[in-house]
């Protein structure tokens, strides 16, 4: 089964960074910055990584679903094909513009 999380924004207005606070099943929070997000076969996914490591290059990719009463909430991708294609969105995305070789 999926793990749930339930999304609270939290956005922060002086540094335009959008912040999210993740619960996970057993009510401990997480703080996210959300990376970016995109759309893929009617779904949303949202790439996310933690508040707190700022310097980490590895992010989370979470599929938005909603529940009965209309709240958002994101869960785990268990399907490897699914999180394999919507990574390769993000990897595009997020790192497509960087020139290694600029890097050095």
């Amino acid at each position: 089964m999926a793990e749930e999380k339930n999304l609270t924004p939290d956005t922060e207005t002086e540094e335009e960074v959008e912040t999210y606070t993740l619960t996970d099943e057993d009510g401990q929070e997480y703080e996210f910055i959300l990376l970016g997000t995109c759309e893929s076969d009617g779904q949303t996914y949202y790439a996310l990584a933690p508040a707190d490591d700022e310097q980490s290059e590895e992010y989370v990719i979470l599929r938005a679903e909603e529940d009965q009463d209309g709240e958002i909430l994101l869960v785990t991708i268990d399907d490897d094909d699914e999180f394999d294609r919507v990574s390769d969105i993000f990897d595009d995305e997020l790192f497509g513009e960087v020139d290694c070789d600029s890097l050095g």
